[in-house]
């Protein structure tokens, strides 16, 4: 490992402390933004301007909890040699401790991102998800845990056995330890191919999900979000269902507790917006906050996250 470091209680996904970390476990990988207008051209050349930028959604919403103020974050990924250095330098400066694997044979993953301009920047992933998706048992260790108050896992772990069989793990001793985990499952595309049995028998133990609207519907079968959300909280104890323009759903125990309101936007690039909403999200708890506050800045992070190209923050000053 390389980098610059490595029966629930009752209302344990309340647990905060001032100082305390939040360690972040799942994909990094290298977007490849491509903005465009209307319709690609099929068999010749679309104008578009095309930028290299760091991400993958652990890692996105491992630099939004910072970028909000967490004493601490840490991240535990699976990078290639190719671009190791370079993600571990994007990562500390936006002030997030690296815990990176080098993956012996595989490259760093790659999402191509085509961004229609004219379409409310709605993108498009074309994935290759290379080394982060080969995260495993043995990149874990217990003492990741050490001076943690909240774990959370990108649902992209999910989506391969190594990484099931990791997030296992961790789930494990983060309930032996009373250490409050949240996940948020990823994409309804690859949700879709594991299955919905599978995907909730893998989250069980889970304090707080966060899905998208669609994530909450298809995990239902409800076609209403807000009914998603409240069937959802009967099995996972906090879910806060993201709805991009329309807010966010704060759901307990079978109803909906709060419907936060969006945050004005003019949307240049999507990407990463959900993982804005989830990292500022976590550091808000960690900060004391309650959920429905804290999905309040969660709504006001996805806004400043659309108007940006790339899904991490700002860079401090």
């Amino acid at each position: 490992m390389t980098g610059t470091g490595a029966g629930r209680p009752t209302g344990r996904e309340e647990r905060s402390g001032e100082g305390a970390a939040l360690l972040v476990v799942g994909d990094v990988v290298t977007d490849v933004v491509a903005l465009h207008r209307g319709p690609l051209a099929a068999g010749t050349d679309t104008v578009a301007s095309v930028r290299t930028v760091p991400g993958g959604a652990g890692a996105n919403v491992a630099c939004w909890a910072a970028h909000r103020g967490a004493a601490e974050v840490r991240l535990l990924g699976r990078v290639g040699a190719d671009t190791a250095v370079w993600h571990e330098r994007e990562l500390a400066v936006h002030g997030v401790r690296p815990q990176l694997v080098v993956d012996p044979r595989a490259p760093t993953g790659t999402v191509i991102c085509l961004v229609d301009r004219d379409a409310s920047a709605e993108r498009t992933f074309l994935t290759d998800s290379g080394a982060s998706l080969r995260l495993e048992p043995a990149d874990w260790s217990d003492a990741l845990l050490d001076g943690v108050a909240r774990l959370h896992l990108s649902g992209y772990l999910l989506f391969s056995e190594t990484g099931r069989a990791l997030v296992t793990v961790a789930l494990k001793t983060a309930r032996a330890r009373g250490v409050p985990v949240s996940l948020d499952p990823a994409s309804a595309g690859f949700l879709t191919e594991l299955g919905v049995e599978r995907f909730l028998a893998l989250v069980e133990g889970v304090d707080v999900l966060l899905p998208s609207r669609d994530e909450a519907c298809l995990l239902t079968g409800l076609a209403d979000a807000a009914d998603a959300a409240a069937e959802l909280s009967l099995s996972i104890p906090l879910v806060v269902a993201k709805q991009g323009r329309e807010g966010a759903l704060v759901a307990r125990s079978g109803k909906v507790c709060a419907r936060v309101p969006a945050v004005p936007a003019t949307p240049r690039d999507t990407t990463g917006a959900g993982d804005a909403f989830t990292g500022t999200f976590l550091g808000a708890l960690l900060a004391g906050a309650g959920p429905e506050e804290a999905a309040a800045e969660g709504c006001r992070a996805g806004a400043r996250a659309v108007e940006r190209v790339g899904g991490r923050p700002p860079l401090p000053g």
